[in-house]
């Protein structure tokens, strides 16, 4: 299961936080805020970790 845990204005944002989370050890999902078919560049995205992770995201922001 998954959860929203961040939002980005852009799929650039977005790939950049998935990245961060994933090169700290965390598996993590981007998916487009309204509909799937409107995957490009200037939509707004939801970052999502693993449920029950979402400290573990909180630490790798802490450390920024």
């Amino acid at each position: 299961m998954w959860v929203d845990y961040k939002k980005a204005s852009n799929l650039i944002s977005a790939e950049m936080w998935k990245n961060l989370f994933e090169g700290e050890g965390l598996p993590s999902k981007i998916l487009p805020e309204k509909n799937i078919l409107d995957w490009s560049e200037n939509v707004s995205f939801r970052i999502l970790v693993p449920k029950g992770r979402e400290h573990v995201a909180d630490e790798i922001l802490r450390k920024l």
